[in-house]
Parts: structure tokens; sequence; C-alpha cells
């Protein structure tokens, strides 16, 4: 089963594994499938769910809402965001604007068909909002109970540092922030997670397996399988192009097979495991379309890496680790 870690400095707690409906409720796998992931997750112990409204263009959050009903809401964590455009992309569509973020939580809260979202998180940093104007429309969602916390998505070290300033002036604080991580993937971790560790936030990390790369089923010099992420013309090719491009990284990412070997893992358990060795990491979200994915990816919470196998990681993947810190303020579009 699943253990649990606190969201940053706050006493909520969330499972060290999310279930993440990102690029597969309402767009790769059918209705019903997605309804018995859910389910797995349930059984696994898995009570924290992520998603936001722009996934499949608002029907990731129905059909979770779905899945979900039923349930007791209070032993759930469901979790969404806001600021890309959902619906005919008008002028005010997307970013964080008082007017697109008071309109989207209301969205988000009839689809989710729920009262109130655990956490509300902005998907990126709005460049052509005032700050102070996005931290106040939060501030208003949270008086209004329908937000229990606030987070972020792919902020940098100064913009969290300046959203915490002024959160804790309007009478709340952040207490997340929801990065790309992996072993291939750590430009949080030179910046992004000192700063998180000061302030007070976790963080919520996506993509523990670099989509899917980490689990050694893409090998250098063989075609995608058939399937997988790096065939899905949704969006799942574009996000993976980046580490296929890299016949290396591909050869070295078979490397770490005796490592998990070793921990009597499998390559995706060991790759989420290892995020989870961060202490600012909450929680890892995983994603699945099939319910047996979600019942394998579990066994990585409560794992522990001995120090001279997180060093061996290190050693293997070498320069093919991206580590640039410059990386995540890429993340966030100058405009809208």
């Amino acid at each position: 089963m699943v253990n649990y870690r606190h969201l940053g400095r706050s006493g909520l707690k969330v499972s060290e594994i999310t279930y993440g409906n990102w690029l597969t409720h309402g767009s790769q796998v059918e209705n019903e499938t997605a309804t018995a992931c859910v389910r797995a997750a349930l059984d696994a112990g898995i009570t924290t769910f992520d998603t936001a409204d722009v996934y499949a263009n608002t029907a990731a959050e129905t059909v979770l809402g779905k899945a979900l009903k039923g349930e007791r809401r209070a032993s759930l964590e469901v979790l969404t965001k806001v600021y890309w455009p959902t619906g005919p992309r008008g002028a005010n569509d997307s970013g964080l604007s008082r007017k697109h973020i008071l309109e989207s939580i209301d969205g988000s809260l009839q689809r989710l068909q729920t009262d109130y979202v655990d956490l509300y998180q902005a998907h990126r940093y709005d460049h052509e909002t005032p700050l102070e104007e996005t931290m106040e429309a939060f501030a208003h969602v949270v008086r209004q109970g329908k937000a229990l916390y606030v987070g972020v998505s792919e902020w940098t070290a100064d913009q969290i540092r300046a959203g915490q300033a002024l959160a804790q002036d309007l009478g709340f604080r952040l207490v997340s922030n929801q990065p790309q991580y992996s072993a291939l993937w750590r430009v949080i971790e030179a910046e992004v997670v000192p700063t998180s560790e000061e302030l007070g936030l976790s963080q919520i990390v996506w993509s523990p397996v670099a989509q899917g790369v980490l689990t050694g089923k893409y090998k250098p010099g063989q075609p995608a399988p058939a399937g997988s992420r790096a065939t899905d013309e949704k969006g799942g090719a574009r996000m993976i192009g980046r580490f296929l491009e890299q016949e290396q990284t591909l050869a070295r990412v078979q490397e770490l097979r005796p490592v998990a070997d070793e921990l009597g893992l499998t390559m995706a358990q060991l790759a989420v495991a290892w995020v989870l060795q961060n202490p600012n990491v909450a929680s890892a979200i995983i994603g699945a379309s099939r319910p047996e994915q979600v019942a394998e990816n579990v066994k990585a919470s409560g794992v522990e890496i001995p120090a001279e196998l997180m060093a061996r990681i290190d050693e293997v993947l070498g320069d093919s680790v991206v580590t640039d810190p410059a990386e995540t303020a890429k993340s966030s579009p100058a405009s809208r």
C-alpha cells in the first residue's frame, strides 16, 4: 500500500503516488478503461488524483469526476490546474487573470462533481497578468471554500519566492510546485528545490519515468513499440521526442536494469522510487492506460534506494542528465 507525506508546510497529507490523467482520460484510453484505472488506484491505496481543465480540453476532469463519484469525498485529495486555454480560445480563455481563474474554478468543480478541490494550481506562470492580481484571485477562491490549498506548476525559484510573499500578505500560502522531474530531468535541483524547502513548498512531480523512457522499452536503433507514448499523435510523441533523439541516452537507460534487478524492482518502479528519494518530493504522478500498470507502480512507494545505488545511477546516466535550471523558465510562454 501507499505511504503518505505532508504537502509543503501544511497539515495536508497526500499519497506518495498520485494518479494523474494527463494524455489518458478523454483522449488515449476509453472511459471504461479510465474508470478501471481509477478503481485500481483506489484499491492500491492512492487517495490523491491530479488533473487539469486543459487535459483533453476539459474531458479529463469530466471522466475523473464520474470515476470518483460515490467515493467518500473527505478521503480523497483532488487536484486540478488553471492557465492553458479551454473552450473557444477567446482573449480571456487562458492565463491567470482574475476573470479566467474565477470562471475556471467553477467549470472545474462542475466537471469534477465536487464542491471544492483540495489543491488548485497555477499551471504555468502568466507573464501578461500582474502577479498581485493572480494571487488575489487565488485568495478569493480559497476564501470562498472552492479550493483548500494553492500550488503552482513549473514556476522558477524567483517566481515562487515572489508568489509566496504575496500569498502570505493575503492570508494563505503556496504549498506545492508541480514540475517535471526524473533521473534524466533534474532541472529543479539547483534552484527550485532549495527555494521550495526554504519557503515551505513540496514538489508533486510529473513524468517520473521520463515519458516512459526510463522503463527501458525504447531501445537504441529500434522503432518505438506499437501503442507506446512515442506513437501517440495527441501529444505524447511530441513530449518524448527530446529523449528518443538521443541514442546514447537510450543505451544508458538499458544499463540501469542491473540496478533495478538488485532492488527487485521493474525499471518503472526504480524510476518512480528514485524521485521519491528526494525529501522535497511529496508525491510522484503516475498515469496508466491499463489498471495493472497502477498496481505495479504503487510498489515504488516506501522503497529506499541505498546511497551506493543512487551513485551508480548517476554514474550510468552521466551527461545524459539535463540539469540546467533555465529550462524551467522555458515552460511558461512569454505571451498567451
